[in-house]
């Protein structure tokens, strides 16, 4: 079995920044591989209007607070920020988070956020060229702005699992890929990546596969290894119950 790795991807809604703050370091102190957010403005269940908090300031303040962990966002929505400034700031953030820094982005989906703060939220063919075009943007401005990125570039997680456009743009552009569950529907999601790589001919290995997973799956992880997921990543609400990612440490630890 290749090297697992166990990441928790922390919902910054229905808290107290003082209580997100805590579970953030102490997961990094029990030694999970990576630590997200989401890029959104409002809950995505429970109260609607409840408490909230956004993604990328989330991620800065936290991201740096933390010593071990990869950190990044799942997934920063494109139609959010100039493509150019975002380049620059993630570029920073690398710096600040000695290079644990991963960049996740999206197409973007969740239509209240762009009526209610004034984006255009157009058609999903729209907002997948205007993912694409945003990450050939960030590329560039990484080869020409100085300081660059500590390793010369920033390890991209491209999130989404649309078979003919956003799986094509992750086999060009990404570094890895997160898809969500269940086991067969991952599993035919990635066997269709690895059809995209070999048709831009882009390496399949290059591609490192995530999965978002929930609580009820921490028993049942073997068919997402089986599928060829190296990177399982546990979705965490308030209370922020931190008992099932013990058991994915443990299970993680077992398996090395």
């Amino acid at each position: 079995m290749p090297a697992i790795k166990i990441g928790v991807q922390v919902h910054p809604q229905q808290t107290t920044y003082e209580r997100y703050r805590e579970v953030w370091l102490r997961l990094d102190e029990m030694g999970v591989d990576s630590i997200w957010n989401w890029d959104h403005f409002f809950p995505l269940y429970g109260e609607p209007n409840g408490p909230h908090f956004e993604g990328w300031t989330t991620l800065v303040t936290l991201g740096a607070e933390t010593q071990r962990a990869r950190v990044g966002c799942l997934v920063l929505c494109m139609s959010y920020r100039n493509p150019a400034l975002l380049a620059t700031m993630v570029k920073t953030l690398d710096h600040a988070t000695g290079g644990r820094l991963i960049l996740g982005v999206g197409a973007g989906w969740f239509q209240r956020d762009y009526d209610e703060y004034g984006y255009d939220f157009g058609t999903p063919g729209q907002r997948l060229k205007n993912l694409e075009r945003g990450l050939e943007v960030i590329k560039a401005r990484w080869e020409r702005d100085e300081p660059k990125p500590l390793r010369g570039t920033v390890p991209i997680l491209i999130g989404g699992g649309g078979e003919k456009v956003t799986l094509r743009i992750t086999a060009q552009h990404a570094d890895l890929w997160n898809g969500f569950g269940p086991a067969e529907q991952w599993d035919r999601k990635n066997r269709i990546l690895d059809d995209w790589c070999r048709e831009v001919g882009r390496d399949p290995a290059a591609i490192e596969r995530t999965a978002s997973i929930g609580a009820e799956d921490v028993g049942r992880l073997d068919p997402f290894v089986e599928a060829g997921a190296t990177h399982l990543i546990c979705r965490l609400g308030a209370p922020f119950d931190l008992a099932p990612i013990e058991r994915l440490l443990e299970w993680r630890d077992r398996t090395q």
